[in-house]
């Protein structure tokens, strides 16, 4: 049997972007949320993503390495595209990297300005991904309209990532944080709600191939279980958060589970939006891909490296499990 390496790299790449916009995402979010909570409230927020959060970037590498070596015909096509959105999210997170360390031994007004910049290389990193995530579903066409539209897609990332570490901070807080992080979620589901929705109405728009995807009858009937699972997810993390809130018998990594599930059928609906493309309407993935003997060295390569990541990550996210206290950098 003949491997598709092609498709074989295209589900990699998949997955570790995948993975990096949920376990960063919520760290992301978690930056986002920062000036709504008081000085007490920042270090426990702070304490809960500081063992992971460096890592987390790890499946950013990861997934842009594999576009490099995988679909050189590619990487430069959609780099050059994304060149000032890319910057414009690296200095995002060299500040964000720079106010984390800094902010522990900082007092007074030094503390509180390194926390506004962590927020605001948060917000920067968060917008840009989404900038950049609108741009390359256009197949980064030029025009205001285009603009417009990645501009809304940017809007919903924010919003999803405030939902993810909202329900993050349910999960790994207690006590008046918690209740706080229950709140924020609700305000990220209804962000949430309202971007992709937003975005459902204007993609088809926007491209012409993901319009006749998703509108080809009888196909369209089976896609529809997509957006009817993600509605019952989005309930879901809705009533779950609310019992949590009451004191029901409800474990308090369930939002955060039906949180990642939310993402993980969008992404799902995107990777379906776009396939076989790897830039849309221009190069299908086979049409990028190196050559298959390079394929086949990259492909040992990451069978080796791929299970001590993911055994890594699990076994940091096993080690620092439990409440946040607040006394991780004291």
């Amino acid at each position: 049997m003949t491997l598709d390496l092609p498709v074989i790299f295209a589900v990699l790449m998949g997955v570790a972007v995948l993975a990096y916009v949920v376990l960063d995402g919520y760290d992301l979010g978690v930056g986002m949320l920062m000036p709504a909570a008081d000085a007490r409230e920042q270090d426990v927020m702070v304490s809960s993503i500081g063992p992971f959060w460096d890592a987390n970037e790890t499946w950013l590498v990861l997934g842009v390495g594999l576009l490099l070596v995988a679909f050189p015909a590619a990487h430069g096509v959609v780099l050059t595209a994304l060149y000032l959105p890319v910057v414009v999210m690296l200095i995002g997170l060299m500040l964000r990297g720079v106010a984390f360390e800094l902010r522990v031994k900082a007092e007074g007004w030094h503390r509180e300005l390194w926390n506004w910049l962590f927020w605001f290389g948060s917000f920067v990193t968060s917008l840009a991904q989404g900038l950049m995530l609108g741009a390359y579903i256009t197949g980064f066409e030029p025009g205001f309209g285009y603009l417009l539209f990645s501009l809304v897609v940017a809007g919903g990332v924010c919003g999803g990532y405030v939902m993810l570490g909202a329900t993050w901070l349910i999960w790994r807080t207690e006590g008046a944080l918690q209740r706080k992080a229950i709140g924020w979620t609700r305000w990220g589901l209804l962000w949430v709600a309202l971007g992709v929705a937003l975005v459902s109405l204007a993609t088809p728009l926007a491209s012409e191939t993901v319009r006749d995807k998703w509108f080809d009858f009888p196909r369209t009937l089976g896609l529809m279980l997509l957006p009817l699972a993600s509605a019952a997810a989005w309930l879901w993390v809705w009533r779950v958060s609310g019992r949590i809130r009451k004191g029901g018998p409800v474990p308090d990594w369930a939002p955060f589970a039906g949180a990642v599930a939310i993402y993980t059928l969008a992404f799902a609906g995107l990777a379906y939006s776009i396939f076989p493309y790897v830039v849309m309407d221009r190069i299908t993935i086979w049409e990028a891909a190196a050559h298959p003997s390079s394929l086949k060295v990259v492909l040992i390569g990451a069978v080796i490296v791929l299970p001590f990541i993911i055994g890594w990550t699990i076994y940091v996210y096993r080690v620092f499990r439990g409440k946040a206290t607040g006394k991780l950098y004291e």
